[in-house]
């Protein structure tokens, strides 16, 4: 396992975070978000008992984040193409019953239970999202799905400021699940790894949650500075088409319409030093003050910073993180994409520093145009010397499930 720091500070993650076999189932997102147009809810809308599982794309991307997450890597051990869309068909219909709740199916009394009673004799929905997307492995010659691969995915890419475990990167699928309350998020991990035995195995796990606003605004990250400031709109669908989603006309394969790629990075937050360093740099590194939000020569959260009067960076530093992120020019506007991260806490490492960071999470229409481009532009900004990437993965999130005969990868498949 590779270390996790530059001065003995990147420790070992990986006993902390191993989940075992399951069988057959900006302002600132770290260095690799841009800052777009409109705070990241949570709280009081992402409180709801249920979500729609069905529709032309997934719950989880749109939907306002919920306090817990877990985000699971698996590598496909399904023996062939029959195999997967089986695979498939059982996910859709666990996922169904799980974010729908209900009573479990009994079994007889000489049977196991059909469910671990983690949530009592009826299941809750208690606002359970999952979001199914695959990754470029799973194109490989195993199912006979090279040229139904979506165009921008692949491997993800190492930055010259990353420390990438290969333990901790990629997977053949990624499933994020949240809700409101973890035991949900838990009882839904252990029902799918009862029902998909033999065609999962987990590659790496990470658990998450999103902290309430503090006051006011938008949710604050571990290095107490509000995390999704500047989001785009989700509730405006034009927005969404030009951001999120892929679209017809974009080179896609056609089965890939209604999804979305999804950029996951793991980023360890190297706290110990960030509390150390004064309040006014660590405000100049980010470029808004940590107590509003707002922009360092604005006044709310929600002010647009005015760089147009500040070229030299006196007031925002030049490399600071939002001016990076997305300078505001006419031909920014490209690289906004919908962040929906998470913090981690793990307690502490081996030797003893607080493990602790940031689960970035963002979708977008187009990996090279939106999470790739405003990565090569953070690349050496002053953050780096205070998180450390270093794991996670490129996904797809599959379409939607259009009515209660379709399942997960119907398109894909067909």
């Amino acid at each position: 396992m590779k270390s996790h720091t530059r001065v003995d500070r990147r420790s070992v993650l990986r006993g902390a975070l191993a989940a075992g076999a399951l069988g057959a189932t900006a302002a600132v997102s770290g260095p690799s978000a841009a800052a777009t147009d409109a705070a990241d809810p949570v709280g009081t809308d992402a409180t709801a008992d249920s979500y729609p599982f069905e529709g032309p794309h997934q719950a989880g991307i749109l939907t306002p984040k919920q306090r817990c997450a877990a985000f699971v890597s698996f590598d496909v051990t399904a023996a062939d193409r029959a195999g997967l869309s089986d695979l498939l068909g059982t996910l859709t219909a666990r996922l169904r019953f799980l974010t729908t709740g209900g009573v479990p199916e009994p079994l007889g009394i000489s049977a196991p239970p059909s469910d671990s009673g983690v949530l009592g004799p009826v299941v809750p929905a208690d606002g359970l999202t999952a979001t199914v997307a695959v990754g470029s492995s799973l194109f490989d010659e195993r199912f006979g799905l090279a040229a139904r691969k979506p165009l921008r995915l692949r491997q993800m890419t190492s930055f010259p400021d990353d420390d990438l475990d290969p333990a901790w990167c990629q997977g053949d699928l990624m499933l994020q699940l949240c809700a409101n309350n973890a035991d949900t998020v838990a009882h839904a991990l252990r029902d799918l790894a009862m029902h998909t035995r033999g065609g999962l195995q987990v590659r790496w796990r990470i658990d998450g949650f999103a902290s309430p606003p503090r006051p006011v605004g938008t949710p604050r990250n571990l290095l107490g500075f509000r995390d999704g400031t500047a989001n785009p709109d989700t509730t405006d669908a034009r927005t969404m088409d030009q951001v999120v989603w892929v679209v017809p006309g974009l080179g896609e394969p056609a089965w890939a319409v209604d999804g979305s790629y999804l950029a996951v990075r793991v980023i360890r937050m190297r706290v110990e030093f960030w509390d150390r360093v004064s309040l006014n740099e660590q405000e100049r590194m980010f470029g808004r003050q940590r107590n509003s939000g707002a922009p360092l020569d604005g006044q709310l959260e929600t002010d647009a910073p005015k760089y147009s009067a500040d070229p030299s960076g006196d007031v925002i530093p030049l490399d600071s993180h939002m001016r990076l992120a997305n300078p505001r020019t006419a031909g920014s506007d490209s690289l906004r994409m919908l962040r929906r991260g998470y913090n981690y806490d793990l307690g502490t490492d081996s030797n003893g520093n607080l493990d602790m960071g940031l689960v970035f999470c963002a979708f977008q229409q187009d990996l090279d145009r939106q999470f790739i481009a405003v990565q090569n532009r953070l690349a050496g900004e002053p953050l780096v010397d205070y998180v450390s990437p270093y794991g996670g993965g490129y996904f797809f999130a599959l379409p939607g499930v259009r009515d209660s005969r379709d399942w997960l990868g119907s398109s894909l498949l067909s």
